[in-house]
């Protein structure tokens, strides 16, 4: 299992619309609003690196009002 931080940039005045489309997504296990560089941050789980790609690609920089992702590998010890 791999896990993901995926911290967001939205378009202004469009971030909570892009909340709320990302709360839909069946991927995204935590999602909350951030103040400063970024505007959310998102915490996924997938079966490996290869999805964790394939959601970060397909389900979170493809809608509109995001602008830029920045992803976190999460590890565990």
């Amino acid at each position: 299992m791999s896990i993901g931080f995926i911290l967001i940039k939205a378009v202004p005045a469009l971030e909570y619309e892009v909340y709320n489309k990302l709360s839909k997504k069946r991927e995204i296990i935590e999602l909350h609003p951030l103040f400063g560089e970024y505007d959310l941050i998102a915490k996924i789980e997938a079966e490996n690196f290869r999805k964790l790609g394939e959601i970060v690609i397909n389900n979170i920089r493809s809608i509109k009002g995001v602008i830029d992702t920045k992803t976190l590998i999460g590890t565990r010890f």
